[in-house]
């Protein structure tokens, strides 16, 4: 992932970090713009940002540029942030999508994890708007992940979680997924159940409520809702009444109100002209009005609003849409970015030696050109340590491959040679039976007392035979009795041994010498094993056990 990649490059941004700090000390001196005028200037472009969009635009690249001169990248990156509301309602999803991943590159830069959340969560709702359903929830989860940590640290407060809960929800609104919708809605009303929400987010999650409602056929509750909400958004956020009227319109066209329907889907679109907001929805305003005239049996006015809906629908989400086809066709945010910053740096350069007297300009070409030269050095290193770095990983795996093969052959050799010792123990007891046997048939011959001593040592030799092999059997393969009572805890110990000597590869012939019983009671015995374990037919109970 790319953001993967950003943690690779560290030393990145601590590089450029350097040799623009270098760069900032020789511009100070030109720098007359304070942060409180730059606030100033921030809180003008918000202002005017639905009456002139392109000079709040301006207006905040300007605060961006002299806040990173002054050295105040937090400021330039809050510049960057109100930027893709501008670019959302002129529908240039392309530069909201640029401008975000660099205020993501500064946030990353100064370690803010409040700014890394808020970004994370706008590049999420972007995503939703082309129905990249996994890379939009992938971003949203990042965000409220990195909330919950800040949550649980005491930096921020737990209502704060609203805020990404409600954008979750309001993604699979759009995604057309209620019941999804309907479970972080209930989320949000858990997390005000235990803290205190301000009153501005309550009307939102009203609005996402009647929608679900709508979902569920509830239509009478959800447009009660919606009556109840209209208001507050007159008041306080006009340019919202797009989605609200353009749901209302959906309740109402579901009543079968179809008249009331149309007027509040042509309010919205006046609403939307009126503040040029929401604009991507204009498409499925004008879908909806030609689904209702066509059921109005309006078919002229149905085939002009169907073919307005795809016509914008293309120029706003198609892939052959100038403003969006940038958007499509990324490939390495990373390099990107790295441009960029690259490009900033040295516009501000060239702005600042246009400034200068002669030895200042020669002093500054000076030093761009060994800043290029520094970037190449840095980018020849990076490459650098990638390589060494693969290499490494690559050594590492073939070793670990090493070790467990090797592992592997030292436990067949030491079960075979375990396997070779359990049958010399039976050929010694075998042997010391038959002598065993020819004592007693020549006891009038020997002395008895110690006849009797020789044939008693012999037959605590045999009882010791199995606790022999049995310690010698863990001693080689320690799991196998764990896993094997942990598994099958119904097994005998009489089940455990026929189950080692399987273990061991030996033939019925040979466990039988070995536990001192019949072939046909080893047979028996492996019969019973095989239902206790449950095992089918079709399986080899041979390499069942060895896997254990």
């Amino acid at each position: 992932m790319f953001f993967n990649k950003i943690r690779t490059y560290n030393s990145i941004p601590l590089f450029f970090g350097l040799v623009f700090s270098l760069w900032v000390q020789a511009q100070k001196s030109a720098v007359d713009t304070t942060n409180s005028d730059l606030g100033t200037i921030l809180a003008k472009a918000k202002e005017i940002r639905y009456q002139n969009p392109d000079r709040a635009v301006g207006l905040l690249q300007e605060v961006h540029d002299l806040a990173l001169v002054s050295g105040d990248t937090l400021l330039a990156v809050n510049a960057l942030l109100e930027m893709p509301y501008i670019y959302g309602q002129q529908v240039n999803y392309a530069k909201s999508y640029d401008t975000l991943w660099h205020a993501l590159f500064l946030a990353d830069d100064i370690e803010n994890e409040v700014l890394r959340a808020t970004i994370y969560s706008h590049l999420g709702r972007l995503s939703s708007f082309f129905k990249r359903k996994d890379e939009a929830f992938d971003y949203l989860n990042t965000s409220l992940k990195i909330k919950k940590n800040l949550v649980e640290k005491g930096i921020l407060e737990k209502s704060t979680l609203v805020e990404d809960y409600y954008l979750i929800c309001a993604t699979y609104r759009e995604l057309n997924d209620p019941k999804m919708g309907k479970i972080y809605l209930d989320s949000c009303n858990t997390v005000i159940k235990d803290g205190v929400l301000p009153p501005t987010k309550i009307q939102y999650l009203d609005f996402e409520r009647a929608f679900v409602l709508f979902k569920e056929d509830k239509n009478t509750e959800a447009l009660a809702i919606m009556r109840n909400i209209e208001p507050w958004f007159i008041e306080n956020r006009p340019s919202y009444l797009v989605l609200v009227y353009t749901y209302w319109g959906d309740i109402l066209s579901a009543l079968g109100r179809s008249n009331e329907g149309e007027q509040k889907y042509i309010e919205a679109l006046e609403i939307s002209s009126k503040y040029n907001s929401h604009i991507d929805f204009s498409p499925l305003i004008y879908e909806r009005l030609s689904c209702l005239y066509l059921d109005m049996g309006n078919y002229k006015k149905a085939y002009e609003n169907q073919a307005m809906a795809k016509t914008l629908d293309a120029r706003f989400f198609d892939s052959r849409s100038e403003n969006n086809r940038p958007l499509l066709e990324i490939k390495d945010q990373f390099r990107i970015e790295q441009e960029r910053q690259q490009k900033i740096i040295q516009q501000q350069r060239l702005e600042q030696l246009e400034q200068a007297d002669k030895i200042s300009f020669l002093q500054r070409t000076i030093l761009l050109v060994g800043i290029i030269f520094l970037i190449i050095v840095g980018l020849i290193y990076v490459q650098y340590l990638r390589s060494k770095h693969k290499a490494e990983k690559q050594m590492i795996r073939r070793n670990k491959e090493l070790e467990i093969k090797k592992a592997r052959e030292l436990l067949e050799l030491k079960n075979k040679e375990l396997a070779t010792s359990a049958l010399q123990l039976v050929e010694k007891d075998e042997l010391f039976g038959e002598l065993k046997e020819k004592i007693k048939g020549n006891q009038g011959k020997v002395d008895e007392t110690e006849i009797n001593r020789f044939i008693k040592s012999i037959s605590v030799s045999s009882v010791n035979n199995w606790q022999e092999f049995k310690l010698r059997f863990t001693d080689v393969n320690e799991s196998f009795y764990q896993n094997l009572t942990q598994n099958y805890p119904q097994l005998t110990q009489s089940d455990h041994r026929i189950c080692a000597l399987i273990k061991l590869n030996l033939s019925s012939k040979d466990m039988a010498r070995l536990l001192g019983i019949s072939v046909e009671s080893v047979h028996t015995t492996r019969y019973r094993l095989r239902k206790k374990m449950g095992l089918p037919r079709s399986a080899n109970l041979e390499d069942f056990i060895a896997e254990l």
